[in-house]
Formats: C-alpha cells, sequence, structure tokens
C-alpha cells in the first residue's frame, strides 16, 4: 500500500483535494482509504441508535457490520492520541492508497496543500517528507524549492503524479514507525 499525507494549515484546502483526489484514484483502478486525524470529540453515531446504547452502556468496541459496510467504534477509557502508524494497522491490507489528513508531524511522505491568499507560512523549508507541494499560484512561493509544484485545482494531474512516482510512497510500517 502506498500512503500520503496531506499536509497543510486549516482552511488551505485539504478535504476538498482528497474529496477530490479519492474519485481521481479511483478512475485509475485504485483502492484508496482515508485516516482523518480530528483534534476533538466527535460522534459517528447518535442517541437512541443500538450501537449509541451499547456504548453507553460500557462496550469497549463496537463494531456494526452489514453487507455494504463495517464500522468500528472504541472508546478510550482514558484519553489515548494513537500515532498515524497504529491507525494504519487496522486498514484493510488490500487498499492501493491511504490517503493521510491531519497528522501534519508525523514521518510520512507528505504533500502540502498551500494558498498564498490564507497567509499561513509553507512548511516545505522546514520538513523533510515534503515530497511536493500543491498550489493555485506557484509564483507566490516565498521560498524556492527543488520540489514538484503541482496544480491543487486539478486532483487528476495530482492522481498521475502519484503514481507515476512507483515505490516512493511505498508503506513500511517497520521503517517508518521506528
Amino acid at each position: 500500500m502506498n500512503v500520503l499525507v496531506i499536509a497543510g494549515y486549516s482552511g488551505s484546502g485539504k478535504t476538498t483535494l482528497l474529496a477530490q483526489l479519492i474519485p481521481a484514484l479511483k478512475r485509475q483502478g485504485q483502492r484508496v482509504s482515508v485516516v482523518k486525524h480530528a483534534h476533538h470529540s466527535f460522534e459517528f453515531d447518535h442517541p437512541g441508535k443500538d450501537t449509541w446504547r451499547h456504548r453507553e452502556a460500557g462496550a469497549f468496541e463496537v463494531v456494526a457490520a452489514s453487507p455494504r459496510r463495517l464500522v468500528l467504534q472504541r472508546e478510550f477509557e482514558q484519553p489515548a492520541e494513537l500515532s498515524v502508524h497504529q491507525v494504519i494497522a487496522h486498514l484493510y491490507d488490500g487498499v492501493d492508497w491511504v490517503l493521510v489528513e491531519g497528522y501534519r508531524d508525523c514521518n510520512l511522505p507528505k504533500l502540502e496543500v498551500w494558498r498564498s491568499a490564507h497567509g499561513k507560512p509553507v512548511m516545505y523549508p522546514h520538513d523533510p517528507f515534503i515530497t511536493a507541494i500543491a498550489t493555485p499560484t506557484p509564483a507566490d512561493l516565498p521560498t524556492p524549492t527543488g520540489l514538484p509544484i503541482l496544480p491543487l485545482d486539478d486532483a487528476d494531474a495530482i492522481a498521475a503524479w502519484l503514481l507515476a512516482q512507483g515505490d516512493r510512497f511505498d508503506y513500511d510500517g517497520e521503517r517508518f514507525a521506528g
């Protein structure tokens, strides 16, 4: 499996890019999983639903399965911040790409999403894991770089670039987790 972190500051367009990149990769015959880090409490189910009632009753894990979907919820008794590698270990092994959003400081290959209009600094001069930059305004990059510059608004071009990179994004959990 290949792993790529979509990195950037809040509001830079990471989620929008992911929502466009997933179908672009699928059109190329790729199976895609997504890992999203949430910085706050979030809910997948709702009060009154069976899964919610099981969790509220004290279940450590609740798995809901149907012929079309499987959802695993784990309720930590104490707050536990999982590394991106621990989360990836839970994914189905038969995917071609794992796209990660929200683990900006991890040690995995990253595509930096940057917009000059956003007013945030670039990350690539200080992050050796940035492999390319996606931006709508390459001329506005504040620091020269030899990294590939990709068109942020062209998910098909980004997907083609990713697929052309061969093994560059091949995930070896032991190599990255160490």
